[in-house]
């Protein structure tokens, strides 16, 4: 008995040490928590409205879309955050002002004109970066190198999340009445045509900021999946941007332990984390989750 009462804490001990120390003991740890927490905040409620507008497949699109200005960044001045980063803003603000305008002018509609401009530029953009990086710098800028991560990019992270978070609280109002009623806003208020652009350039920042973390592929991951995941849990919009945020989080910290301790690739190991997560809410959240749904309430009776 007093055998087993003194393993019991060290086992305690060990499971905490596994939880714990890979972040205490390991710098580039703690600046991959810092960044994915950044990204989880400003990304999560970006999502929530996304998804709520039905354009969660847009965020795709803008994420391939700023991959040619980030390459052609890097074709100019290499790896440099400030050429990346204003190389991918451009681009997504072109693509997205293209589609737009392809759509007001023409028959074709915003998700076949996004489509066809996205995949252009995925090409366009691999093809940049082929004409000068190895492969080993094409796997850089597809998937990002979340665990090398340093004070500019993490300066960067944080600025965007700030901005976000004070944006969409100026613009709470109109985004929601827009995603409930769009029609009712344009009756009553000149906002929304604004509202729309600034909540497309925030979707733009926050892709862009990814992308450095966890590259063009893996950037819209951590936008999409809290956001979805967190439908099931609640229908309050605030409460779902919350829980978002709370998922993006969680699903950061468990895919760098999973990425650490199995020596996997640490971006793909936090979009799975947060696949996990999106995979068990559909399945048991109070929201619509499927066995919510298989085994319904009792109906009040008079």
């Amino acid at each position: 008995m007093r055998m087993s009462a003194s393993a019991a804490p060290h086992k305690d001990r060990s499971v905490l040490d596994l939880l714990y120390s890979p972040f205490s003991e390991f710098e580039f740890m703690q600046r991959a928590l810092v960044g994915v927490i950044a990204i989880a905040l400003g990304g999560g409620p970006v999502g929530v409205f996304l998804m709520l507008r039905r354009m969660s497949l847009t965020g795709d699109a803008m994420a391939h879309a700023i991959l040619p200005g980030a390459a052609i960044g890097y074709l100019l001045a290499g790896l440099s955050l400030p050429a990346m980063t204003f190389g991918g803003l451009a681009a997504g603000v072109i693509v997205a002002m293209a589609a737009g305008l392809v759509s007001r002018f023409t028959s074709l509609k915003e998700d076949a004109s996004l489509a066809a401009f996205y995949l252009l530029s995925l090409a366009l953009g691999v093809t940049i970066v082929s004409l000068r990086g190895s492969n080993v710098d094409l796997l850089h800028v597809l998937f990002g190198t979340v665990l090398a991560l340093d004070d500019n990019t993490l300066l960067l992270l944080a600025s965007i999340s700030t901005l976000t978070v004070l944006a969409l609280a100026a613009l709470y109002r109109p985004l929601v009445l827009e995603c409930v009623d769009p029609i009712f806003l344009r009756s009553v208020s000149r906002s929304g045509t604004p509202t729309h652009l600034i909540f497309l350039g925030l979707v733009v920042m926050n892709l862009v900021g990814g992308f450095h973390a966890l590259g063009t592929l893996l950037a819209v991951g951590m936008m999409m999946l809290p956001a979805t995941a967190a439908r099931f849990w609640t229908s309050d919009i605030t409460m779902m941007m919350i829980v978002s945020v709370l998922i993006g989080i969680v699903s950061g910290i468990a895919g760098l332990l999973l990425s650490f301790h199995a020596e996997l690739p640490a971006g793909p190991a936090i979009i799975l984390s947060a696949g996990i997560v999106y995979v068990a809410s559909l399945l048991i959240g109070r929201e619509g989750g499927v066995l919510w749904l298989a085994w319904p309430g009792k109906h009040l009776e008079a």
